[in-house]
């Protein structure tokens, strides 16, 4: 099953149908994740969503939520599109992101805590 979700998305990444890990935000959500990540207080999850690893005032956590709302929206188009769940196109989409996360960022593992990469 996991062979299959992964050929699915592969291929519908190469037709496109699979968003890049640059998803629907705006400038400033974008530049406030950015700069938390950096921080160290936001990271990256394995199922496709960032996360708060400490911390982090309201504007930072609005900030977290907008972006995880785009990133839902496209998770489910992607799903729609390729036939596998919204989930399974979270995670693919995970692995991306962790291969762009900076040393030094963090990444949470599903079923795991926060480590740094």
């Amino acid at each position: 099953m996991i062979r299959k979700t992964m050929t699915v998305l592969a291929i519908a990444a190469a037709m496109g149908a699979v968003a890049a890990p640059v998803l629907a935000q705006s400038a400033a959500a974008k530049a406030a994740v950015d700069a938390g990540k950096a921080s160290g207080t936001i990271g990256e999850q394995a199922d496709g969503f960032l996360g708060i690893v400490s911390g982090g005032d309201a504007d930072l956590r609005a900030a977290v939520a907008e972006i995880n709302t785009g990133r839902a929206a496209v998770y489910k188009d992607t799903a729609a599109k390729t036939g596998v769940t919204a989930d399974a196109a979270g995670q693919a989409t995970a692995k991306q992101l962790y291969a762009r996360l900076a040393p030094g960022q963090y990444w949470k593992p599903l079923g795991g805590g926060w480590v740094k990469k």
